[in-house]
């Protein structure tokens, strides 16, 4: 990466509707700044009940060089898988550069100050003030969330200060989704004074009343005024449009930014202003606004946009998997993914990293052991051509590849796992300010089910090997057994395309009846091992060789001659030579052997030269002096 400063941005949950307004105002503010950004952007939840595991997300994180940063922002507020944001708060006091934190205090950290009572203030003396309601409730998230607790608080000062009871006509505790409506709905209706207005403590609660309300013929605002919080792009979209407090995403961006460049500078931060004052605006669900007809088929048009947009990326993720389904290979899986993966947004660089071992190998195989700290590329995709291209590996204090272009570049890192499986991660540079959306995930879930499926069909094949190589083995000397041998034999000579002069030897050990009386059966076997590996040392022209059984061994030698059968001969003699004088056993390990050379074509019947060789070798083992098996 260039010399320009560096920004790690820690969150999770990135493509929700209130995070991606986050992180374009971070990137547009990044590209003014002349920094470069890097998320690393964890999957949170899937839904309520599928959380993804927290080991996952974290262990990458442990992988992470700090020291690479010129500058940190930690967003705590969208891990919502229990532990994660702890541990990577964790993680980040270890850093050497300034952390800033723009969701929540916390101690030893620079802090983005959010006047979030001063905006709530503001929403309900509106109603007080502007509207004249006197009877109003307050829809809370639920009650232990410091963000519900300073909501609540504040929404009961403003009350306590115009004479009002602190909690209006009744407070009800929601969950700061869309869950609650129903729930609420009915409290809000079975109350003794139903209430003109309904503060809610941020805008998926707002949505779901207001549906809720919808369902049982209660107008808002004509019936009952309803106002949300935070300002997300659904109070804008939903009809009627929200009333609501925003926190201004350029104004934490440009703050936190400027703060982290100026104390990588080592400049005198301590004057820095870290405190931001959300906006109140006030818009059709307080009936500030009227319901503009020509804006809300603009609105049906868009969403029906969105719906066949959607449609599409469905149509294509499906299409995608059923190919990667079928990839059996990394280079297919790239091929595919830079084929297909058009759904997610514009993209000008991805690139994907896999663990390695101590020995090299890839997480996806199946002898891979434990992770290194190392990552090799398995995915490269380099649209506009401005990364020096690498299949070296990688390592936590250089995880994204060198860039040729001067300007600022913004990464989303990613982990990449199925199940307990951990792979390593991705990193994708967007073409645009905007993050991409869901289908991006899906891609990395795929991915990982992927190499997952890879990794499983790698240890079955690597199984079917050894099982196929222990019926064609023998057990004891690791040479072919008879069967492995006339296979292996009989393949050699029907791929003859025209005559050779071939060669087979029997070979016999001597006296081994006597090593087993004398010794055991243990030292028979280390005595037939031994003659083994003497054997084995003595191929060097293309022998296949084999245990018959017992001590008789089996060789075949296509496109052999008298020469290479002396050079096997001496060779032997000099291995068996060799052992019998490091061997402290009182025994003398020998051999007979019988050797046959002559013409043979693809029709050609070893079995018949085994015969002759066998003769041969008996009638060797006869003329010994003093001859006992």
């Amino acid at each position: 990466m260039n010399q320009r400063k560096t920004i790690a941005i820690f969150g999770s949950s990135l493509t929700s509707r209130y995070k991606t307004g986050l992180c374009r105002a971070f990137n547009i503010v990044a590209e003014e700044l002349d920094v470069d950004l890097v998320y690393f952007n964890a999957y949170g939840k899937l839904r309520n009940i599928n959380s993804v595991a927290e080991d996952n997300e974290s262990a990458f994180i442990d992988y992470v060089d700090l020291d690479q940063f010129d500058g940190i922002v930690f967003d705590g507020e969208g891990y919502n898988v229990n532990g994660m944001s702890d541990t990577v708060e964790r993680k980040l006091r270890k850093a050497k550069c300034p952390v800033i934190s723009i969701s929540s205090h916390i101690d030893g950290f620079h802090n983005i100050e959010f006047d979030d009572a001063g905006g709530l203030r503001a929403m309900v003396e509106h109603f007080i003030d502007h509207h004249h309601f006197t009877r109003i409730g307050f829809m809370s998230g639920y009650l232990t969330h410091p963000d519900a607790q300073v909501r609540l608080e504040e929404f009961r000062s403003v009350m306590r200060d115009h004479g009002l009871p602190e909690d209006g006509v009744g407070m009800f505790e929601g969950d700061f989704w869309y869950d609650k409506g129903k729930e609420a709905a009915h409290y809000f209706l079975s109350l003794p004074e139903r209430p003109e207005a309904i503060v809610c403590a941020n805008d998926y609660m707002a949505i779901s009343l207001i549906n809720a309300f919808r369902q049982i013929g209660i107008k808002v605002p004509e019936d009952i005024a309803v106002s949300g919080y935070d300002g997300t792009p659904e109070s804008r979209e939903f009809l009627p449009h929200l009333s609501s407090v925003s926190r201004e995403r350029k104004e934490i961006a440009r703050k936190a930014l400027r703060l982290l460049i100026d104390a990588s500078d080592d400049k005198d931060v301590s004057g820095h202003d870290l405190k931001v004052s959300p906006k109140a605006y006030f818009s059709q669900s307080c009936g500030c606004e009227p319901l503009e007809y020509q804006h809300v088929l603009e609105t049906v048009d868009r969403v029906q946009e969105e719906k066949r947009m959607m449609g599409t990326a469905i149509y294509e993720s499906e299409s995608a998997m059923v190919k990667l389904n079928k990839a059996d290979s990394v280079r297919k899986i790239e091929a595919i993914f830079a084929e297909d993966s058009v759904n997610f947004g514009e993209y000008t660089a991805f690139f994907m990293m896999v663990h390695t071992d101590s020995s090299g190998r890839p997480s996806f195989d199946s002898e891979y052991t434990l992770p290194t700290g190392k990552f090799r590329p398995i995915m490269w995709i380099d649209k506009n051509k401005e990364y020096t291209e690498s299949r070296h590996s990688f390592d936590s204090s250089c995880l994204i590849p060198d860039s040729n272009s001067d300007r600022c570049h913004i990464y989303y890192l990613m982990v990449v796992h199925y199940g307990e499986k951990i792979f390593g991660y991705s990193a994708v540079e967007m073409a645009g300010k905007d993050i991409f959306n869901e289908f991006h995930n899906v891609w990395l879930h795929t991915l990982g089910l992927t190499l997952d499926g890879m990794r499983k069909s790698d240890k079955i094949n690597k199984l079917i090997e050894k099982l196929e190589g222990l019926s064609v083995t023998d057990g004891l000397t690791g040479l072919l057994n008879r069967r492995g041998f006339d296979d292996k034999t009989r393949k050699a000579i029907t791929g003859f395309t025209e005559k050779k002069t071939v060669c087979t030897m029997v070979i016999d050990m001597d006296k081994l009846k006597q090593i087993n009386d004398k010794f055991g059966h243990y030292e028979g076997d280390r005595a037939i091992r031994a003659l083994s590996d003497c054997i084995k040392k003595s191929c060097e022209s293309g022998e296949i060789a084999g245990r018959a059984g017992g001590d008789e061994f089996y060789i075949f030698a296509p496109d052999y001659s008298e020469a290479s059968l002396n050079r096997f001969c001496d060779r032997m003699r000099a291995f068996v030579d060799e052992f019998n004088k490091s061997n402290r056993r009182d025994y003398k390990l020998d051999y007979s052997i019988g050797a046959y050379i002559t013409e043979c074509d693809s029709f050609g019947r070893f079995e018949d030269y085994l015969k002759i060789s066998d003769a041969r070798m008996y009638e060797q083992k006869m003329s010994k002096p003093g001859r006992r098996n």
